[in-house]
């Protein structure tokens, strides 16, 4: 499996990763993001849609509302899963629909639900490493992204 370690140092540096994410991901791919809270995964999510063509104040953690649907170039379905009790009530919501769309879909807190996302996907580890510095691991385990992680590589290395 291959992978990509990012470290932010602040705000700044994720919204450097997000725009590489945006420019990098193919039209349909899926995103699993993992992390503690206040890890970033929002953030990260936030990054990615503005770089998309998504006003920035458009997006935000949507923990009560479970799916927010984005219109930038190209679709962003945003989900967390950080209320649902069960991968029964995520199955409920139709997550299938979202995997086979054109746009990005972008699910936080996917560890909660990892056996009901489709082989092919980005995960992306989040962690805390300081006040406003965070660790972003892209990893692509369907070895189905090569071509992301050696965009990332070679745009932020």
């Amino acid at each position: 499996m291959d992978r990509f370690t990012f470290e932010a140092r602040d705000e700044n540096a994720t919204r450097l990763l997000g725009a590489a994410l945006a420019e990098a991901l193919p039209d349909g791919t899926t995103v699993a993001l993992c992390g503690t809270l206040g890890a970033g995964k929002t953030r990260l999510v936030q990054a990615i849609a503005e770089a998309s063509g998504v006003p920035r104040g458009e997006v935000v953690s949507p923990t009560f509302v479970l799916i927010q649907e984005h219109r930038g170039r190209r679709p962003i379905y945003h989900i967390d899963v950080y209320r649902l009790r069960d991968e029964d009530e995520f199955l409920q919501l139709g997550p299938e629909e979202y995997f086979e769309s054109p746009g990005l879909t972008l699910i936080e807190w996917a560890d909660r639900v990892q056996r009901c996302l489709p082989p092919q996907r980005i995960e992306i580890h989040a962690e805390v490493t300081g006040p406003d510095s965070r660790r972003f691991e892209v990893l692509d385990p369907a070895g189905q992204y090569q071509a992301v992680i050696d965009q990332l590589r070679e745009r932020l290395a």
